[in-house]
Formats: structure tokens, sequence, C-alpha cells
């Protein structure tokens, strides 16, 4: 018994192509809503992408925190988070402040989420409403049944001083840790709020380095040059 084919060899076909090449060929032929619908298709597919590997960092943060404590959750932090942070802080080292704020805001945006940026006389300051990665982990529950991910417990340098800190947010504090250790300065400064989830982290990045106050050097374990 023959079977009936469930896609044509021209659907497979266009199944298979990029979002952003389909996107692009709508725009040249004229058909903006086609191209509006795929933006918003390929904003749904990266989003897909996003929290899946949220999710399975966050759950492999809560296996090696709960199975083989504190200690070993920051060294696994610190390892893999120096894997991207060390070419990161390369990339940073000799771009003027301007470029700087752009690099910081095309990372943020590819949370997915609205960004709004301030400019003030001695820094930037980023947030995002809501925060893409951690934040929405919160809002979403994944801190609770049936998910239960880890939320580290004791106050210490990966928490910025903080108890009951939720795991996926731990990673911040190395984002200073990290630069500092290579260069003397971070390369960004993260600055939790009391309730995370429920409001947005803010994020500076001082025009001027040694601006910087010595406390936000402190709560991650390090001295100001």
């Amino acid at each position: 018994m023959e079977r009936k084919r469930v896609f044509t060899e021209e659907e497979l076909s266009e199944m298979g192509r990029q979002t952003v090449d389909v996107i692009e060929q709508s725009i040249d032929a004229g058909d903006s809503q086609k191209a509006k619908k795929l933006t918003r298709r390929m904003y749904r597919e990266f989003l897909a992408m996003h929290d899946l590997y949220r999710d399975w960092v966050t759950a492999l943060l809560t296996f090696i925190g709960t199975h083989y404590g504190d200690e070993v959750l920051y060294q696994a932090l610190k390892e893999s988070c120096s894997s991207w942070l060390k070419p990161l802080t390369e990339l940073y080292a000799d771009k003027d402040i301007r470029r700087r704020v752009e690099l910081l805001a095309a990372g943020l945006r590819g949370h997915l989420q609205p960004l709004e940026i301030k400019e003030d006389d001695e820094k930037f300051t980023l947030l995002m409403h809501p925060c893409g990665s951690g934040g929405r982990l919160v809002i979403d529950g994944s801190y609770m049944p049936p998910r239960n991910f880890m939320r580290v417990k004791k106050a210490q340098t990966m928490t910025y001083g903080r108890e009951d800190f939720p795991v996926y947010c731990a990673h911040c504090p190395f984002q200073e840790i990290v630069p500092i250790e290579l260069t003397g300065i971070p390369l960004f400064i993260t600055v939790p709020p009391a309730k995370p989830g429920e409001e947005p982290c803010q994020i500076y990045l001082y025009k001027d380095p040694t601006a910087i106050p010595p406390e936000l050097y402190q709560r991650v374990g390090k001295r100001k040059p």
C-alpha cells in the first residue's frame, strides 16, 4: 500500500530555510505583512532556544549546588563564566566608552526584553523590564514546585552578600570578579534589586573606571586598585 506524503519537496525545502533569509526575501518582494509575520516567528524561535538554554544552565547549577555544595558551585560558576568573560574582557579592552555601551546594550538585547538606558555625569545605567533571564525565572515560578530550582541559602561572594539568592543569578558576580582579576577593573557592575524578578537589576558602566566606589569591589571580595 502506497503511503501518502505529508509534505511536498518544496514545503520541506522551505521549512529548512533560515527565517532571516525568508524575511529578506519577503522584503525584497515587497510583501511587508509576510515579513512582519516572519519577524515575530523568528523572535519566538530565538526566545524558545534562549529559554531552553537558560533553564538547562539553571538545572545544571541546581544539581551541582544541591549535590556538591556551595564551594563546588562557586568553582563551577567561576570556571564556566571565565570561558566567555576572558574573551569579552579582551574585546572591551581597547574600546572607548561609547563603543563599550553599544557592546553591552547589544549583549543585553540578546535576552529579548525591553531595555532602558540612562546617562548621568559619571556612568550609564542599563535596565531590562523585566530581566530576560534570571528575572523571568523568578516571575515564572521556577524556584517553586514543580521545578524547585535552587536558591543559595548562605550570604557570600557569589550572592553579593545576600541570603536565599536565585542560583542562576549567582553568575552575575563573576562578571565582575573575572575581569577584575584580569585587568583590575570590572567590565560593568550589576546591582540586583531587593526582590529579584519583581524589580529590574541595575547595570552600571562607569565613564571613568577610577570613579567606581570601593564598596562595589568589596562586595565581590576584591579591593579597588
